[in-house]
């Protein structure tokens, strides 16, 4: 449990190929069934206060109650995953919490003297903000909204994992506005 949120909720990994990472997850670890989108739909993104139009692949799967995630940045503009990448770093980028109380969470953490690097919003009440204090490669910290559609996926995607027997290793995303 972290002193700030509680408990980490899902690790983040940026990939040169989210498809060879998810056949890796699942055939190798054993973890799945992943829900892919090839292009998140990001909405009022920002890096260092300044929007920006971001493409990124995701992947997201669950083992027991950690979510995994799978990134794959497709287009150069700015952003913590491919400053990570450009520092000749793969792997764990971040480790996020998950929020229902985003505004005094984020708040908290800025007491505390996080600073918001990179921010932006999937769905309703589905904000996100990663903060600038990284220690070494792997410890960002991104604060995640989950009241709204992306929380029901997040429940989702955890369901399907629960028992998986490894039939249907990737799946789509379902549509946001459905959930």
């Amino acid at each position: 449990m972290s002193r700030f949120l509680g408990a980490i909720r899902q690790l983040g990994y940026v990939v040169d190929d989210i498809e060879a990472a998810m056949a890796h997850w699942h055939s190798a670890m054993g973890v799945g069934p992943w829900f892919y989108n090839p292009r998140v739909p990001i909405e009022d993104y920002r890096y260092d206060g300044r929007a920006y139009e971001v493409h990124n692949s995701v992947a997201l799967a669950n083992s027991g109650a950690l979510q995994v995630e799978l990134i794959q940045t497709r287009n150069d503009a700015p952003s913590m995953y491919r400053d990570f990448m450009h520092a000749g770093h793969r792997g764990l980028q971040h480790v996020a919490y998950w929020t229902r109380d985003y505004d005094a969470d984020l708040a908290r953490m800025e007491a505390e003297g996080f600073t918001r690097k990179m921010s932006g919003k999937v769905g309703a009440n589905g904000r996100f903000v990663y903060f600038d204090r990284e220690a070494h490669p792997g410890t960002v910290i991104e604060l995640s909204e989950v009241m709204g559609p992306k929380g029901r996926l997040f429940d989702l995607i955890r369901q399907a994992s629960d028992g998986w027997d490894g039939f249907d290793p990737i799946r789509p995303f379902p549509d946001l506005s459905s959930l």
